[in-house]
């Protein structure tokens, strides 16, 4: 997986959702916050414009996994940079110029001190098989005068009057019943409240995709447009 970064600050992590609670502010009001374990990841690898990848990007590994759990080539891979375990998850972050640090190098929560908005990518709950009103909020069927035991029902799927020669089976995409969930989702824009330095935790405002213990990727917001005073 690779996240196309928009500037060179190596601002991203990889961790795990721990759950939710909540902060008091300096002005007592409450704050909903998802607190995620974030790193200590690895730089295992580190690509330059001026290499044989062609473009500049930091690789990092996330949790340690015994050898013989993993495969033979991640296990040399991650052996190049001196770590004396495999790592279980990795992710690419690009950047738009040379990175600034080596392989080898570990990366803490500490990286998100200037940091004041993130976006949190995360594989949403899944759900199982689902209605069109659960799955698409459809409005379902009217309550009352005729209508029989087919309240959440979508209603006609055929494509009526079709064009000569291409009858009137169901379009591609038509939305319908189906799996819910367990989708790439990404949470953008959200305020990260505190750092917790000791413990590798970051207080995020708000909910964040997936469930408690699930892998979860923060990085530097890319969409949030701050104000600049004066």
């Amino acid at each position: 997986m690779s996240d196309n970064g928009n500037n060179n600050l190596l601002a991203a992590l990889l961790g795990r959702k721990v759950g939710m609670t909540q902060v008091y502010d300096a002005a007592g009001t409450i704050i909903p916050v998802t607190v995620v374990q974030a790193g200590p990841c690895v730089v295992t690898q580190v690509k330059t414009e001026e290499g044989k990848d062609g473009y500049n990007a930091v690789q990092l590994g996330f949790e340690d996994i015994k050898d013989r759990r993993s495969t033979k080539p991640i296990v040399g891979h991650c052996k190049k940079t001196g770590q004396t375990s495999a790592k279980r998850f990795f992710r690419e972050v690009r950047l738009t110029e040379k990175p600034t640090v080596a392989a080898g190098a570990t990366l803490d929560v500490s990286t998100f001190d200037a940091i004041k908005w993130v976006d949190v990518v995360g594989t949403s709950k899944g759900k199982g098989f689902q209605g069109v009103m659960k799955r698409w909020n459809f409005g379902g069927q009217p309550a009352s005068h005729g209508t029989e035991r087919k309240h959440r029902s979508p209603g006609g799927i055929g494509g009526g009057q079709a064009p000569r020669g291409h009858g009137r089976g169901i379009k591609k995409g038509k939305k319908m019943a189906g799996h819910l969930g367990v989708e790439q989702v990404t949470a953008r824009n959200l305020a990260l409240v505190g750092v917790d330095k000791e413990k590798n935790l970051l207080l995020i405002k708000g909910a964040v995709p997936g469930a408690n213990g699930g892998l979860v990727f923060v990085r530097k917001a890319k969409t949030k447009k701050i104000p600049v005073a004066g």
